[in-house]
């Protein structure tokens, strides 16, 4: 069973968000990240691009598949983790720490979407099957 940190909230698309003193900082969760295997790309959304709730924002590339990355809550883009652009497999190695992808500033700070730890671990549950 893949780590799902209970401090964190989830998308069902399997993205992670922490709300940080400045913004919100996202990831997919070690669940995708296992899902895909061993990643070899990664593009990260614009600097200062402005996403939807739910709208495509960056894609992993793994060596049997790709996926799109959907922005789990609305904001604005304003750092991104240039680390994984060279080393895409710190988001293997780290998901929810050194392989975060972007950090997000949101006028609504909207969560009541996103999944709780118990409710994202049940969505794993039932997919596996």
């Amino acid at each position: 069973m893949s780590s799902i940190p209970k401090t964190l909230r989830y998308s069902k698309t399997h993205e992670w968000v922490r709300k940080e003193d400045d913004g919100y900082t996202i990831g997919i969760t070690d669940h995708a990240q296992s899902m895909l295997g061993d990643l070899v790309y990664i593009e990260l959304p614009e600097l200062e691009g402005h996403y939807e709730n739910g709208q495509e924002c960056a894609v992993v590339e793994s060596v049997k598949a790709a996926a799109d990355v959907y922005c789990p809550i609305a904001g604005e883009v304003f750092e991104i983790n240039e680390a994984i652009i060279d080393n895409p497999q710190l988001v293997n190695e780290d998901p929810y720490g050194k392989g975060w992808l972007f950090k997000v500033r949101t006028f609504d700070g909207d969560m009541k979407d996103l999944l709780k730890p118990d409710e994202y671990t049940q969505q794993v549950a039932s997919e596996a099957h």
